[in-house]
């Protein structure tokens, strides 16, 4: 069941669906920026700059998780040859690779006001610029090998020598001695932010994974509707 699918059933459930995630992004977006911008306080030591946080830390956080996830589909793709999973990781990518470089951006933003410098050779920044060179070879290798046999096998080999990366950026700031903060945010552990900050956080945190959904949505689509048009009905 889940090595085969039809195109023409999953396209009728997945080309009504952005228009539905984009009415609740645009909720979700408005309440998260009201949040972040005016309701939120500023930090007692960075000020106002504290907010470009509440792009930043998402933005790392659903660019992490969406290679973590491609990663496992690949390893899916390989192990037990279910090809539906194919299509859903190289629609994944795009969303993907435009947090990362957002994470990029808006580090180094917040790194001028913070450290005095736009860009350190910090573990931490070094290996997110590193995912982001995977996500990219990893969309490439689609773009080289489309029309072969071994594209499949490919990629998934490319993700899942990149998914070595995710545990070095999870832990690059207490395996080195980095500029990057410690994370302020633990499962395990007592969180470190205060609750006016940690609630815009995490709704903008639903917003970006909400947009990152609908990038995926519209990859997808597009993927299907190459599918059929190929006039084939079954992957």
């Amino acid at each position: 069941m889940l090595k085969n699918f039809e195109p023409n059933k999953i396209f009728s459930i997945t080309s009504k669906a952005p228009k539905y995630v984009l009415l609740i992004f645009i909720i979700v977006i408005s309440i998260g920026l009201l949040e972040a911008l005016i309701i939120s306080p500023e930090d007692y030591i960075q000020g106002h700059s504290v907010r470009i946080m509440y792009v930043h830390v998402p933005s790392a956080w659903i660019s992490l998780g969406t290679f973590s996830v491609i990663a496992i589909l690949s390893f899916s793709i390989i192990i037990f040859k279910i090809k539906s999973f194919v299509l859903i990781a190289k629609s994944l990518a795009p969303a993907g690779l435009v947090f990362n470089i957002i994470a990029l951006v808006t580090g180094s933003i917040w790194g001028k006001p913070t450290w005095g410098t736009w860009w350190v050779w910090d573990a931490r920044i070094t290996s997110m610029l590193i995912l982001a060179l995977f996500y990219i070879i990893y969309i490439l290798a689609w773009r080289i090998y489309d029309n072969t046999e071994k594209v499949d096998r490919i990629t998934s080999l490319i993700a899942l020598l990149g998914a070595i990366n995710v545990p070095i950026i999870k832990y690059s700031v207490d395996w080195w001695s980095t500029l990057h903060q410690p994370a302020s945010i633990s499962v395990f552990s007592k969180t470190s932010i205060h609750t006016s900050m940690m609630i815009p956080l995490g709704i903008m945190t639903a917003a970006f994974a909400l947009f990152s959904i609908l990038i995926f949505l519209m990859k997808y689509n597009t993927e299907l509707i190459k599918i059929k048009n190929k006039g084939l009905d079954r992957l």
